[in-house]
């Protein structure tokens, strides 16, 4: 996944692309969220998963996606005390931070640059994340029935300047020879981060001094359309 890839950075500009609407239709979405849920299911069956590239224009183009899971917290208070225990291996800030009242993060795993049909990313981040982010145990049968699904589809990835990043607008990779640091653009808007505060993590997800990016560190940014199971349900 993002761990793998390997970022080459580029000359410092101001701006990235930006889709002015959003590229996904409902429809789109609905497709791309039911292949994650799919993607889990099947592998908690033991089930291998083969899904054929949807008619829907668009889904099979290579695209880098992040795929979010979140817990309903009372879901996860009763998966408790049955015994299971807190399924959170660590708290440190990843995709996103699951600071919300009535979820909580249960893993996020994505591939920065383009690697595969985007249908595929979806279906292979889903099960990573589900069953292979490090900072949780993997997901139960459980919890499958009350997993809420976010996507972040990527833009390419474009060099700029520390002064032209916008909170909310672009997410970060900062990169240091082999030590690289991705942070999606709701991440700080969730934590309250401001721009400089951005940076700083983004370095500490890189495994690097807080203010490297000051320095000799590559940054990279990108935007990203972010729609989860709410979105389409609310929509619907």
């Amino acid at each position: 996944m993002f761990k793998r890839s390997e970022m080459a950075p580029g000359n410092p500009i101001a701006h990235g692309p930006a889709p002015l609407s959003p590229e996904f239709s409902l429809e789109q979405r609905r497709i791309l969220l039911g292949i994650a849920h799919e993607s889990i299911r099947s592998a908690l069956e033991g089930q291998p998963f083969s899904v054929a590239a949807p008619a829907a224009p668009g889904l099979s183009e290579p695209r880098g996606v992040f795929t979010t899971l979140y817990l309903n917290r009372a879901v996860n208070a009763a998966v408790s005390v049955e015994g299971r225990g807190d399924a959170r291996r660590g708290r440190e800030p990843g995709c996103e931070s699951g600071r919300e009242p009535d979820r909580e993060l249960r893993g996020c795993v994505g591939y920065a640059i383009a690697m595969a049909p985007l249908y595929r990313a979806v279906a292979e981040t889903a099960r990573a994340a589900a069953f292979d982010d490090s900072r949780f145990l993997p997901v139960t049968r459980e919890e499958a029935l009350a997993l809420q699904v976010s996507l972040s589809v990527l833009s390419r990835l474009f060099a700029i300047h520390p002064e032209a990043v916008e909170v909310g607008r672009h997410g970060l990779l900062i990169s240091e020879g082999a030590r690289r640091g991705l942070l999606l653009p709701q991440v700080p808007i969730e934590n309250g981060w401001d721009r400089e505060t951005f940076l700083d993590q983004t370095c500490r997800k890189a495994g690097l001094a807080l203010d490297e990016w000051r320095r000799s560190a590559a940054i990279e940014a990108f935007t990203a359309e972010v729609f989860s199971d709410a979105d389409v349900r609310s929509s619907g």
